[in-house]
C-alpha cells in the first residue's frame, strides 16, 4: 500500500469513527526516522466558535502523563537520589503495608501494590466536569496521604504479585519526585524533560493553558450525543494532568526512539529506557495478547511481530494515546477533546498501516468492532410476524422487543466470530442459552431460541 493511499485510509477511518460517536476534534502526529512525517488536525477544538483543531492544538493527556513521571524516577534512580527498591516510607508520611509488607517505588510504577483502583480520579474528575455525585476533594499530596489512610485493608494482594491499576500510586510518585529532588513536581518536570524536548507550550494550570491560543475546548460526551463545554480538572498532576499537544508529544517519542537523546541532548540513559519497556507484570486487559505493565507503558510483545510500547489516557473530557515501536523507529501521538472512539484503536491502526499491514484485517479489535456494527439492525421472523432490534451497547449486542406496553431486553456477550458466523450467548433461566449469527450471501439471518430472523435493515431504537 502506497503512503498515499495509507493517509487517505487512515483519514477515512478517523473521519468515520469522529463522525459516529460525536467527537468534536481530533489531532495526530506520526513519527519515522526520527521525524514527524504525518500531523493533521481533524474536526473543532472549540465548536461553538468554529475553531479547527491543529497539530498545534492543545489537548488533556491523561494517563500518558504516567511515562513522564516514571521518566522522572528514572533520572532520579541514575542520579542516586532513589532507588526503585527503596520502601516508600522513606520519603512519604505513610505506613502502607498490604498483608505487612512494604510498598516499594518499583511496585508504585507497575501498578503492583497489591491494592485495586481506589477510583479517588474518576470521583474527582466526574464532579470538576459535572458529571458525578461524589464529591472527593483531594487537592495536595496531604489530602492524598489523608484519604490512603486505612487503605492497606483494601489490598487483595501483596505488594509485586498482581497488577491493580492505582491512579493514586502515582499521586504518590509525584510526592516521592519532590522529597528526592527538593523541587515542585511540575517545576521538576519542566527543567528535566519539557525544556529538553522543547516542550514549551506543555503545562499542567489553567493559568498557563489561558495564555495559548491553540487550545481544545475539553467537551463532555452525553449519552443522547450532546457536547457539553467543560473544564479540565486541574487537579491531577503527576497520575494525569499533563496538558500537551501531538507535535510535542512527537519530540517526546522521538527521545525514547532515540535511546533517551533528543537534538544531541540526553535526557536518559539507553538503560533506563530498557527498563522501562521491560515488560514487569501481566495487565488483565487485552489487545494483541500478552501485554504486561513496565515503568509508566504498556507492552505488547507481539504488535504484528513487532514490540509496541504505549499508554492511553483520559480525563473524560480529553483521551490520549502514545505509542511507538522501537526495532521499527516509529510511533504515533493521538489527542481529543472528548470521549468518543477510542484513541488507541486508531493510534494503533496508523502504526499497523505505517508497518505495511492491513488493519482491517490484521488488528483484531478493528475486525470485532466491525463485526459488531454489521450485526446490529432490526430483525425479521417469518413474513414479518416478530420484529425487533439488535443494538450495540459498547462491546456486546442487546436483543431488544419492544411493544406498547412490554418489552423484552436480553443482552448478548461475543463469544467467538468468524467470517461467516459468530457465536453469542445470554442467560435465561440461570442457564446458558447459545445465540448465532449467520453471514452468507450478502444477508444476515439470527437464530435466537426458537426463533429465525433475518436482517432488514438498520435498528429503530
Amino acid at each position: 500500500m502506497s503512503v498515499s493511499s495509507s493517509l487517505s485510509k487512515l483519514e477515512e477511518f478517523i473521519q468515520e469513527k469522529m463522525a459516529k460517536t460525536k467527537l468534536p476534534g481530533l489531532s495526530i502526529a506520526l513519527v519515522s526516522g526520527g521525524e514527524v512525517v504525518y500531523a493533521r488536525g481533524f474536526g473543532f477544538r472549540d465548536v461553538e466558535n468554529g475553531l479547527p483543531a491543529t497539530p498545534d492544538t492543545l489537548y488533556g493527556i491523561g494517563s500518558v502523563t504516567k511515562s513522564f513521571t516514571a521518566l522522572a524516577i528514572m533520572q532520579l534512580a541514575e542520579r542516586g537520589a532513589l532507588s526503585l527498591d527503596d520502601p516508600i516510607e522513606k520519603f512519604l508520611p505513610i505506613k502502607l503495608r498490604p498483608y505487612g509488607e512494604q510498598v516499594r517505588i518499583k511496585h508504585l510504577l507497575t501498578h503492583s501494590s497489591g491494592i485495586p483502583a481506589l477510583a479517588y480520579a474518576e470521583a474527582l474528575i466526574r464532579s470538576v466536569v459535572g458529571d458525578g455525585v461524589n464529591w472527593l476533594p483531594i487537592a495536595s499530596y496531604d489530602d492524598m496521604i489523608s484519604f490512603l489512610s486505612g487503605a492497606e485493608e483494601w489490598a487483595e494482594a501483596r505488594p509485586g504479585e498482581k497488577f491493580f491499576y492505582l491512579n493514586e500510586g502515582y499521586v504518590l510518585l509525584g510526592y516521592i519526585i519532590e522529597k528526592a529532588s527538593g523541587m515542585k513536581y511540575e517545576e521538576y518536570l519542566r527543567k528535566n524533560i519539557l525544556d529538553p524536548l522543547s516542550m514549551e507550550r506543555s503545562c499542567f494550570s489553567r493559568e498557563d493553558l489561558e495564555k495559548q491560543q491553540d487550545r481544545a475546548t475539553p467537551y463532555v460526551l452525553t449519552k443522547d450525543g450532546r457536547r457539553i463545554r467543560s473544564t479540565y480538572p486541574f487537579g491531577i498532576t503527576s497520575d494525569g494532568g499533563l496538558i500537551s499537544s501531538v507535535l510535542e508529544l512527537s519530540n517526546y517519542v522521538r527521545m525514547y526512539l532515540n535511546r533517551g537523546t533528543f537534538n544531541g541532548r540526553r535526557v536518559v540513559s539507553p538503560e533506563s529506557i530498557r527498563e522501562m519497556e521491560e515488560p514487569r507484570i501481566k495487565v488483565p486487559f487485552v489487545f494483541m495478547g500478552d501485554e504486561a505493565y513496565g515503568y509508566g507503558w504498556i507492552i505488547t510483545p507481539d504488535f504484528l511481530g513487532h514490540k509496541l510500547v504505549w499508554h492511553s489516557g483520559s480525563v473524560l473530557v480529553s483521551t490520549a494515546f502514545v505509542g511507538y515501536i522501537p526495532d521499527r523507529g516509529i510511533g504515533a501521538a493521538v489527542l481529543a477533546n472528548g470521549s468518543g472512539y477510542s484513541l488507541t484503536y486508531i493510534g494503533m491502526y496508523a502504526l499497523a498501516l505505517m508497518l505495511g499491514r492491513d488493519p482491517e484485517k490484521d488488528l483484531p479489535f478493528i475486525r470485532f468492532d466491525r463485526a459488531l456494527d454489521m450485526l446490529a439492525g432490526r430483525y425479521e421472523t417469518y413474513r414479518g410476524t416478530m420484529r425487533v432490534d439488535v443494538v450495540r451497547r459498547g462491546d456486546i449486542l442487546a436483543f431488544e422487543w419492544k411493544g406498547k406496553y412490554t418489552e423484552y431486553i436480553v443482552p448478548l456477550i461475543p463469544e467467538e466470530i468468524g467470517e461467516e458466523e459468530a457465536k453469542f450467548f445470554t442467560v435465561r433461566a440461570g442457564r446458558k442459552l447459545e445465540v448465532t449469527f449467520r453471514m452468507k450471501e450478502g444477508r444476515v439471518e439470527l437464530l435466537y431460541e426458537r426463533y429465525k430472523l433475518r436482517k432488514v435493515g438498520p435498528a429503530l431504537t
